[in-house]
């Protein structure tokens, strides 16, 4: 068994929720050289299709990474439990499964559209380590050097037990009463050459710390790493508190406490769960178009299959941005949401993960919402309601304008105005 590794990227999580909960989902990256997968056409229309760059987890949608398996259909994900010499377990293996399933399955399904499943395949039985578990060092900023060593134990004391080939995801999960386990160390990790396991090449493996019980989504938003979406968060240089202040509430690769942690529109056109019909692109001549969107949510309704269900308008703005425009509501991943509406952002397929390739635009920029539960207030109430509207600077000038909600099935009627109108 080769378990290879020797650079790493560590894109950190924050330590604190505000200020009482803790933050745990971190993602460390070895070897994160881009493989370049064959280019699929997407399926709208080309002038507002970004293309993929050499950015970490680039947001660009004109091809996939082969490197990373892509959710188009079912994936079996294995859970393995890790235990420690130093440590009696406490909890029982189907305890933990039940922490994390069928809440993360279920997530994708939503989001998805019951387009992807992932399964979950529990070994229900305790695997020994061969160190104790606080001889690994397990924190957020873990040492590649320990970090190499407690994989090479966990996938090697594992092998005998499993057969990796019949797996698509590998979560490993440590002992969460065990001394020397740290759950901010919760990561992907990416091996810099495929670890070969039973035959089969194992890409990468997501390693969970968290304690009992976890943050919620917590495996939503790792297992969205493993499909090669990225960090929204800001981590602040100066060790602030504000990690939310690109995406809030939006997006649970943001925040896995997030109110409406729905994958942004524009993610699910990136995975293939939108295509043709649900996906406008808004022309960059001057003038105005109107659109009617559908909650973001809300199922796709077989009645549409020959007409259009628009769930996200797409504006170019640049050889590398768009805004991008969709509506968020109370159904589906987002039934907690704060507020409703029509909801914008900025997409940047040349910006690193947590290097702020998505941000969302305030619509009330001197009012914030949901103070006590939001991650972040001030962009909570971020979405524009009936008859507001929002003009902005891009590509000349772009006004958008909520004008009704009475559309027949129950959309947000959207104006877009490119050009110097737009700022008249």
């Amino acid at each position: 068994m080769a378990v290879p590794w020797r650079r790493e990227r560590v894109e950190g999580r924050p330590l604190l929720r505000r200020t009482s909960s803790v933050l745990t989902s971190l993602a460390a990256i070895i070897g994160t050289a881009l493989v370049a997968g064959p280019a699929t056409a997407v399926a709208a229309p080309g002038e507002c299709v970004l293309p993929r760059t050499e950015a970490h987890h680039t947001e660009g949608v004109d091809g996939w990474d082969s490197a990373y398996p892509r959710p188009d259909r079912r994936a079996d994900a294995l859970m393995l439990f890790l235990s420690f010499p130093d440590w009696e377990p406490m909890m029982n293996p189907g305890a933990l499964v039940r922490d994390h399933f069928p809440m993360t399955s279920d997530f994708f399904a939503r989001a998805s559209y019951d387009t992807f499943s992932l399964e979950v395949h529990p070994r229900k039985r305790w695997i020994d380590m061969p160190a104790t578990s606080t001889s690994y060092g397990i924190q957020r900023d873990w040492d590649p050097v320990l970090r190499g060593a407690y994989l090479h134990d966990a996938l090697s004391a594992a092998d005998p037990h499993v057969d990796f080939s019949d797996y698509d995801v590998v979560y490993l999960v440590a002992d969460p009463d065990a001394p020397g386990v740290n759950s901010d160390a919760t990561k992907v990790v990416n091996f810099e050459e495929p670890a070969v396991l039973d035959g089969h090449e194992v890409e990468r493996v997501v390693t969970v710390f968290e304690r009992h019980p976890p943050d919620r989504y917590v495996l939503a938003h790792e297992t969205g790493h493993l499909f090669d979406l990225p960090d929204l968060y800001h981590r602040p240089v100066d060790g602030g508190a504000d990690w939310d202040t690109f995406v809030g509430d939006w997006d649970v690769m943001g925040s896995q406490f997030g109110l409406a942690p729905d994958l942004l529109g524009w993610h699910k056109w990136k995975l293939g769960w939108l295509g043709k019909r649900n996906v406008a692109c808004v022309a960059d001549d001057t003038g105005t178009t109107r659109h009617t969107l559908r909650a973001l949510g809300a199922p796709l309704d077989p009645g549409f299959l020959l007409r259009r269900d628009t769930r996200l308008l797409v504006v170019r703005t640049g050889p590398h941005e768009v805004l991008a425009v969709e509506a968020r509501a109370p159904v589906g991943n987002d039934i907690g949401v704060c507020t409703s509406g029509v909801l914008l952002y900025r997409v940047r397929s040349d910006a690193d993960s947590a290097e702020g390739p998505v941000e969302v635009i305030d619509g009330h920029p001197k009012s914030s919402a949901c103070r006590r539960s939001s991650v972040y207030p001030p962009l909570a109430d971020a979405p524009l309601g009936l008859g507001e509207q929002i003009v902005l600077e891009e590509a000349g000038g772009i006004r958008v304008r909520v004008a009704d909600r009475g559309a027949a099935d129950g959309g947000w009627s959207v104006q877009i105005t490119r050009g110097p109108a737009a700022t008249r």
